[in-house]
């Protein structure tokens, strides 16, 4: 299905990059129907030439014969970006990851009834391990969102949700690499501390969490209960647990979310 479509991806950041190689390794998707566009040339001139695709001279050439246009700039300038393409690709089906920008906004930027769907993915998209929640604008149809479901799927997990709840998504898995990160490093700072190499730390830490999760997926069992596996009568989990609810963990996160979600909202109003 997706060998036949032709693309625009205008943005060849991280995450237009992340999808572009998803939609590229399974070779579903032909490299000469996908034009993308940078804000520096030579960047975007560089990935034509590693990928086959093409790149564009400018958006409103990339979006020109588009059937469908990844919209993957940030959210700053992507009014600007859809000022130049209003108009130019009537016909096609819009992706926006720009976070907090809403589908009526775009819908109204492009003029007309322009099919829209937001995403909300994350960074380890790059990775094909990402969290996206996708929602279709008023003109997006149900085989527009299959479509975008089918394409998000290649960088990772998919959830469909309403609109309304995007800024939420935003606030948790769209910038929870950013608070696992910083777990991350201060597990390996905590080795370090008590007499690991920083190198032996850091292995550990991130193994520690990343079989954690996978451990979570394939069992599909409460973390509660996963929790209490660990957590032996007197023993040294419960001294650390017990350590981490008296410095507020749970709150602290909680916070760190909430203050994301209304960040992703002042975004879409601004």
């Amino acid at each position: 299905m997706l060998s036949t479509k032709t693309f625009a991806i205008l943005g060849a950041g991280n995450m237009g990059q992340a999808l572009l190689g998803g939609l590229l390794e399974d070779k579903e998707a032909n490299p000469g129907r996908i034009a993308v566009t940078s804000k520096r040339p030579e960047k975007a001139a560089e990935i034509a030439r590693r990928l086959g695709v093409r790149a564009a001279s400018s958006n409103v050439d990339a979006v020109a014969a588009a059937e469908l246009v990844i919209l993957a700039v940030k959210p700053q300038i992507l009014p600007k970006v859809l000022e130049e393409i209003r108009g130019k690709a009537p016909a096609a089906l819009y992706l926006s990851v720009a976070a907090g920008i809403s589908t009526e906004r775009i819908e109204n930027a492009l003029g007309g009834t322009a099919r829209v769907i937001r995403a909300m993915p994350n960074t380890p998209a790059l990775v094909h391990e990402g969290a996206t929640a996708l929602s279709g604008g008023r003109y997006a149809t149900e085989q527009d969102l299959e479509l975008a479901v089918e394409i998000f799927k290649k960088v990772g997990r998919v959830v469909v949700v309403d609109e309304v709840h995007l800024d939420a998504v935003t606030g948790l898995s769209g910038s929870g690499p950013a608070y696992l990160m910083l777990i991350v490093e201060a597990f390996a700072d905590a080795g370090v501390k008590v007499g690991l190499s920083r190198e032996v730390a850091m292995e550990l830490a991130v193994q520690t969490i990343a079989g954690s999760a996978r451990l979570l997926q394939k069992t599909g069992e409460h973390p509660g209960k996963l929790k209490d596996m660990v957590t032996s009568p007197g023993g040294t989990a419960i001294a650390g647990l017990h350590t981490l609810e008296e410095g507020g963990l749970r709150t602290t996160i909680m916070n760190a979310v909430e203050a994301a979600t209304r960040r992703a909202k002042e975004l879409g109003q601004s």
